[in-house]
Formats: structure tokens, sequence, C-alpha cells
């Protein structure tokens, strides 16, 4: 499979973890995209970058997407929805970004869960499938990720999905519109590769 091919309208890249399943964004997510993330807006930003004046907008979701193909087409990222296969609800979002390859070899998890499904442990499902889809499908070594310190949710999250706390980097994100200390985290972890599959959406 070209890595690239999941980016056109006729198919996309899965993941599948246990009663979640990652797919590539597409327009056809805008609705339940920007709803979710309007109906989580003040359980969300106080560990996100500020949004943008018209973050939630058509527009800006034609943006997302165009910066999420660039970076694909760069190698430098791997964006994912995730949905609840039960009944293909968007229930949150990771990312494989900051993708280093030579002697490096790593990247970096990002990830968002919407208030109405935070603490069910669909998050959990989905970042192990993210991992193995880092190390056995596209051949990393390691992979990261940062919160911060009074983010206890997601400290605990990390932490139950087997990476390691490796340190404080202070001042390291702005988050919310002030430069924050983050927890970091690493992890090379083995084991059986997720299920990749192509198919038609």
């Amino acid at each position: 499979m070209a890595l690239l091919d999941w980016i056109t309208p006729q198919s996309s890249l899965a993941l599948d973890g246990e009663g979640v399943r990652l797919r590539s964004p597409r327009w056809r997510d805008y609705e339940a995209w920007s709803n979710l993330r309007a109906r989580s807006r003040d359980f969300l930003q106080p560990w996100e970058p500020v949004w943008p004046d018209d973050d939630l907008q058509r527009a800006a979701f034609r943006r997302r997407l165009a910066a999420y193909t660039r970076e694909i087409e760069a190698g430098g990222a791997y964006p994912f929805f995730v949905f609840r296969r039960a009944d293909d609800a968007l229930v949150g979002g990771v990312t494989l970004s900051n993708i280093r390859r030579g002697v490096a070899q790593m990247a970096t998890v990002g990830y968002w869960i919407g208030q109405p499904y935070a603490g069910q442990g669909y998050m959990s499902a989905a970042l192990p499938a993210l991992v193995d889809f880092a190390i056995s499908g596209i051949g990393l070594h390691r992979v990261e990720a940062a919160c911060v310190p009074e983010n206890e949710p997601s400290r605990r999250l990390l932490l139950k999905s087997d990476f390691q706390q490796e340190g404080l980097a202070r001042a390291y994100l702005k988050i919310n519109g002030s430069w924050r200390d983050h927890l970091l985290f690493g992890m090379a972890p083995t084991g059986p590769s997720a299920e990749i599959d192509q198919r038609s959406v």
C-alpha cells in the first residue's frame, strides 16, 4: 500500500483498537467534528493552544484538511479521528506528528477527547493502535508525548498506555495563551502490529 493512497477520496487508512476505529479525517466529518468541539470547548481549552476565532467554521476545517494533506505528503504527520465502532460516533482525535527520521526515528503523539466521551476508555483504546502503527506500520523506534502537570487525566492515560514519565520541560508549549511547563513521556514499544486496512469510505 502506498502511504499516500489513503488521502484520496476513494480510500482511507484505518486502525482498529478495542471498540474504536481510527481513520483519516474527511470533509464529511465536518458537522460531527464542529459540533463535538463546540460542545467541548470549555473542557478542552485549558489544555490546548488558543482557538482561532473561526476555528469551527467550514473554511477553517477545509484549511485544516489541506494542512493535513501537506503534512502527510511531507512525511511529517498522520492525523486520525477516533470513532466508536458500535455506532460510528466521533469521540475525539489523535495525531502522530513531528516525525523525525534519520538516527532519531521518532514522533510525537497528541490527542483530544470530546467531553461527552471522556473517561469511558476510548482514548485508552485509541493510543495503543496509534503507537502500534508508528512502530510496526511506519517503522519508528520511539514515540513521545507531553502534558501539563495539572492535567491528571492525561498523565494517567499515558502511564496506563505504557508511556514512561521521563522529565519536566520548562515553558515547553504555549497552551491557552501561556507558555506552560510539561511533563515529558516516551516509549519504544514492541509487540503485534496494529490492524491496518485500506478500504473505501
